[in-house]
């Protein structure tokens, strides 16, 4: 609790009490403008003013479940617990964080406790009810498996017995496969709103899987001196927003290059469409388009966020099996000309990690709680020298000694990783050591922010930036697919 200097008396005391709560009151402003680092600030300064209450540790946990610092919405849950055990917000905030963190047991326990005090509510009935099925079924899936013996979903697929029904009028792929003209019609069909028939879904995740599953987790990419490279960020399935950086950046090809480095799915619900049209340009152009493994591109991420959901409406059950088999094998980051390192989270809670180290992780399967995969995936830079417990619960933050003891170890220039939405869609960091590239602008149609890509040549490796705003999607909105208990509004 903070310590309230009192020598001005009981009015003095009263003063900071008054301040504390107009803080509070302005905090909230800028929650509602969906500014919620603004907001965070000003509850942390209401905090500091009065450390006694409970609401401000609640708000600031809601302002930290928005910005995904699900590690940061428990503690500040927890904290407004301890100081008044009723307080149902509390434990509303730290089951949806506990959900966010994959720990649906934990979140039971706070939704179980939220029908108690509120047993007339039905939005808590509905999110304890759902928790326990949830709960119900990890128990239930881990029961039956037995990674050993588990038959590929790969392997059950027939192509030859998916018939295309005469009424079908899209893209196909032919015996040569996928073309530049299946692709463009492949965008434009999507554009339509319409579906790629599940034959050639199913084949174009095939060949992918196929494909990854001969890669190394570390990818090395040569760029010649006169090329230009372009690295997006997370897309998180705006598909229209990823068609626009086609129409500001070129579409891909072999004098196009790209690097998507992670999240293509979740939230936005047109990640089906987004991930189609990767995988296509993956396999029309091996090598001079590439993919990286992001938090998101995980099972339990996409049962919670949206896109097993979005899969099975649009396809099948088998099919959203067969993405997380797809995903297993992703690589995990990619090293430009032996220069600069492209990984979608960031670095390692520990020092010493060398390039080899990366290229020795087993990535077939679920990211790990912990070690080199997880902190790939999930770690986030701080400006502060040193390590940090993650703001989101989960890998770690690293100062800018971390990143550049890292880069003097392994003989490379910067860092580039994606995974935290940037108000400009990219930030420049650790003196210009550690880049973040976020293109998905107005994430979750509610941010605001712009997106960004980085461009390069191959000669001096220097990063230029093109940033962009949102350009106008369907009327579906973001997290349609998602499952219900992901609402963080209450």
């Amino acid at each position: 609790m903070t310590i309230i200097n009192c020598s001005n008396g009981e009015n003095g005391v009263d003063a900071s009490f008054e301040l504390a709560e107009k803080t509070k009151e302005e905090a909230n402003v800028y929650f509602k403008n969906q500014d919620y680092q603004q907001a965070i600030e000003l509850y942390t300064k209401a905090i500091d003013l009065n450390g006694s209450s409970a609401i401000y540790y609640a708000n600031r946990s809601f302002a930290y479940l928005k910005t995904e610092c699900f590690g940061y919405a428990v503690l500040d849950a927890t904290r407004a617990i301890e100081i008044d055990k009723n307080n149902v917000k509390g434990y509303y905030r730290r089951a949806s964080a506990y959900m966010a963190l994959n720990k649906p047991k934990l979140a039971l326990r706070d939704y179980e406790l939220v029908t108690r005090f509120r047993p007339n509510d039905k939005d808590a009935k509905i999110k304890y009810d759902e928790c326990s099925k949830i709960v119900k079924r990890q128990a239930f899936e881990k029961a039956i498996s037995v990674d050993s013996l588990q038959r590929s979903v790969a392997d059950s697929i027939d192509l030859d017995t998916i018939v295309v029904e005469d009424s079908y009028d899209g893209p196909r792929i032919a015996e040569e496969g996928i073309t530049p003209k299946f692709m463009e019609d492949l965008m434009k069909h999507f554009k339509e709103q319409k579906r790629l028939h599940r034959r050639y879904a199913y084949k174009i995740l095939l060949d992918i899987k196929e494909y990854f599953m001969a890669k190394p987790s570390l990818i090395d990419v040569s760029i010649p001196e006169s090329s230009k490279f372009t690295v997006c960020g997370d897309i998180h399935g705006q598909f229209y927003d990823l068609l626009n950086i086609f129409d500001l950046n070129g579409v891909p090809s072999e004098s196009n290059p790209y690097l998507f480095n992670g999240d293509f799915v979740d939230r936005g619900s047109f990640s089906v469409e987004c991930i189609f049209v990767l995988f296509g340009f993956k396999l029309l152009y091996p090598d001079h388009f590439f993919m990286a493994r992001g938090n998101h591109e995980s099972k339990t991420m996409n049962q919670m966020y949206g896109f097993e959901g979005e899969v099975k409406a649009k396809y099948n059950a088998q099919m959203a099996e067969l993405f997380t088999e797809v995903y297993n094998w992703l690589p995990l980051c990619h090293c430009l000309n032996g220069r600069v390192l492209v990984m979608h989270g960031g670095l390692f809670s520990k020092d010493g990690v060398k390039l080899d180290d990366i290229r020795k992780i087993d990535r077939n399967r679920q990211p790990p709680d912990e070690g080199i995969m997880c902190e790939l995936l999930w770690s986030d830079p701080q400006p502060q020298p040193g390590r940090s417990p993650s703001k989101r619960g989960v890998g770690c933050q690293f100062g800018p000694d971390v990143t550049t003891q890292f880069l003097d170890d392994n003989s490379l220039d910067c860092i580039i990783r994606s995974h935290e939405v940037k108000a400009e869609g990219y930030e420049v960091t650790h003196d210009g050591k550690c880049i973040t590239v976020f293109s998905a602008p107005n994430y979750c149609d509610s941010m605001g922010n712009k997106g960004a890509f980085i461009t390069m040549n191959g000669k001096d490796m220097k990063p230029s930036f093109t940033t962009f705003e949102a350009v106008a999607h369907p009327p579906v909105g973001a997290m349609a697919y998602a499952n219900s208990i992901m609402n963080f509004f209450m």
